[in-house]
């Protein structure tokens, strides 16, 4: 059953839940306390398999654990196809869009200096491509941004890939975690500059990522604390993220507190009547594609005279958030830099 420890992409609440049970499948990531990175995917050079010298890319072999499947590259890879748009912005950030051949299920806006290189890519399918699309590409490593780009029920498993030749990685966020944080966003940066070999490139862009996230901590240092709730979507119910959420720890270093923190999970089901006596002052409203737009998110959320009195909907104070910038990737230290404007804009004048 859904634990509520991950978030099932893309699909109305009800069908969204059963298609994560479906598409899931129990990943438990190796135990790798002396590997050289954290989290799901962790990179180190490798000798006792390697092919001689003469073979073998400068700095490679490298060997990659990630959510228990273990890939030794002896080159980087030059024919990537990404499935999703988180996991293309963060190659893109890497300056890799020389490697990649494609990639499919975009679902929300693209970092404005990253959109001229993300809009040139061929896109192969508007939601996850079939098996036999992404075989006809031709890639050598498949990176999916959530579980469903491995589905094994629609036949795209990794180890059907990994039968027909083609390496695959899988976004750690998905790896069977219980929580992810924004460390996991810096770690994930560097195991695919690892992969790629381009590990300084990664370490300077995770170092950037950080310090970015530390200017607007400390820009709204001792400011109050304002009470946020998160609008996934959902009308009889509030489908919101819960205090396992990375978009949680974003709304905290933002100088926000999330009102459902106290739910247990990931993302999940809290009721009207608790939003309403937990007197939220900004609603975050998360925006991607299959769940209705921004406009009819807010209109509902106007037009319900339940909530008329939550301050939040009293002041119309609505901050919008792609989906993207909540997950594992190069998104989120933008994210808390963006929300933390809207929370408090006396600290950015």
């Amino acid at each position: 059953m859904y634990d509520g420890t991950t978030r099932p992409p893309f699909s109305p609440p009800a069908t969204r839940r059963r298609r994560f049970r479906r598409a899931t499948a129990p990943a438990v990531a190796l135990a790798l306390s002396a590997a050289l990175l954290g989290g799901c995917g962790t990179a180190r050079d490798t000798a006792g398999d390697a092919e001689p010298a003469a073979t073998a890319a400068k700095g490679f072999p490298v060997t990659i654990d990630n959510c228990g499947i273990r890939t030794t590259y002896r080159k980087p890879p030059s024919r990537v196809l990404t499935i999703h748009q988180h996991p293309a912005e963060l190659m893109l950030a890497l300056g890799l869009k020389d490697r990649m051949i494609g990639t499919a299920f975009p679902d929300s806006s693209v970092l404005p200096h990253l959109r001229k290189d993300y809009e040139a890519l061929p896109q192969l399918a508007k939601k996850e491509p079939s098996f036999e699309t992404v075989l006809e590409a031709g890639p050598d490593l498949v990176y999916g941004g959530y579980a469903s780009a491995f589905a094994e029920n629609e036949g795209r498993s990794r180890k059907a890939f990994a039968d027909a030749g083609i390496n695959t990685y899988l976004n750690r966020e998905y790896c069977g975690k219980k929580q992810v944080s924004m460390q996991d966003t810096y770690d994930e940066v560097r195991t695919i500059g690892s992969i790629f070999g381009v590990r300084d490139r990664a370490a300077e862009l995770a170092a950037d990522l950080k310090a970015r996230v530390d200017r607007t901590t400390e820009a709204v240092k001792g400011a109050p604390a304002v009470p946020v709730f998160v609008y996934d979507s959902g009308d009889k119910a509030a489908f919101t993220a819960g205090g396992k959420s990375l978009g949680t720890e974003i709304i905290q270093r933002a100088g926000g507190r999330n009102v459902f923190a106290d739910l247990d999970k990931v993302f999940g089901d809290a009721s009207w009547e608790q939003v309403v006596d937990r007197k939220p002052e900004v609603i975050a409203i998360y925006d991607y594609a299959g769940a209705g737009s921004v406009e009819q998110k807010k209109k509902f959320l106007l037009s319900q005279p339940a909530l008329a009195d939550v301050p939040a909907v009293r002041n119309k104070r609505f901050v919008v958030l792609p989906l993207t910038a909540t997950l594992v990737g190069v998104r989120p230290p933008y994210a808390v830099e963006e929300l933390a404007r809207a929370l408090h804009p006396e600290r950015f004048r």
